[in-house]
Protein backbone atom coordinates (compact mmCIF):
# COMPACT_ATOMS: atom_id res chain seq x y z
CA UNK A 1 0.00 0.00 0.00
CA UNK A 2 0.83 3.49 -0.99
CA UNK A 3 1.91 6.07 1.92
CA UNK A 4 0.13 9.12 1.23
CA UNK A 5 2.00 12.71 1.14
CA UNK A 6 1.06 15.23 3.87
CA UNK A 7 -0.64 17.10 1.59
CA UNK A 8 -3.19 14.34 0.57
CA UNK A 9 -3.63 13.71 4.63
CA UNK A 10 -4.28 17.23 5.27
CA UNK A 11 -6.56 18.03 2.10
CA UNK A 12 -8.77 14.80 3.75
CA UNK A 13 -8.88 16.15 7.03
CA UNK A 14 -9.70 19.69 5.98
CA UNK A 15 -12.62 18.43 3.54
CA UNK A 16 -16.20 18.29 4.84
CA UNK A 17 -17.81 15.14 5.40
CA UNK A 18 -20.38 14.76 2.31
CA UNK A 19 -21.44 10.80 3.03
CA UNK A 20 -22.00 11.88 6.19
CA UNK A 21 -23.84 14.43 4.75
CA UNK A 22 -26.54 12.08 2.50
CA UNK A 23 -26.91 9.86 5.34
CA UNK A 24 -28.01 12.21 7.25
CA UNK A 25 -30.75 13.75 4.83
CA UNK A 26 -32.13 10.69 4.31
CA UNK A 27 -32.29 9.28 8.06
CA UNK A 28 -34.14 12.66 8.33
CA UNK A 29 -36.30 12.63 5.12
CA UNK A 30 -37.79 9.14 6.39
CA UNK A 31 -38.21 10.89 9.77
CA UNK A 32 -40.69 13.27 7.63
CA UNK A 33 -42.15 10.84 5.94
CA UNK A 34 -43.24 8.39 8.78
CA UNK A 35 -44.31 11.54 10.82
CA UNK A 36 -46.49 12.61 7.64
CA UNK A 37 -48.13 8.98 7.05
CA UNK A 38 -49.03 8.66 10.74
CA UNK A 39 -50.96 12.43 10.81
CA UNK A 40 -52.45 12.01 7.54
CA UNK A 41 -52.65 8.32 7.21
CA UNK A 42 -53.78 7.55 10.59
CA UNK A 43 -54.53 10.17 12.83
CA UNK A 44 -56.45 12.69 10.58
CA UNK A 45 -58.76 9.59 9.28
CA UNK A 46 -59.98 8.99 13.19
CA UNK A 47 -60.70 12.52 14.14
Amino acid sequence: MEQMSEEERQSILESSPIGTFALMAAVVGGMVFAWLFLYYGVFLPRG
